[in-house]
């Protein structure tokens, strides 16, 4: 189960990541958000010059997974 609707439909860099952010503003407080932004960030920043199609959807597939259980961790919390 995706934490948005749409993961489905990521295929591309840029829409994950502008997907993990419509995650982050999901969050509970203004803390967690900024958080999780700031780890959104610092992942692209690090795999900025990843050019292997597979080793990016990849890493696409982990990251959609990660925001699922970091949202199922928060609901269950409130």
């Amino acid at each position: 189960m995706a934490p948005l609707p749409g993961a489905e439909l990521v295929q591309r860099p840029l829409q994950l990541y502008r997907y993990l952010l419509r995650c982050c503003q999901q969050l509970p407080t203004k803390g967690i958000q900024e958080h999780y932004r700031h780890a959104v960030r610092q992942s692209f920043r690090v795999h900025s010059d990843e050019d292997s199609p597979e080793r990016i959807q990849q890493i696409i597939k982990r990251a959609i997974e990660d925001a699922d259980w970091i949202m199922n961790k928060y609901k269950k919390q409130n």
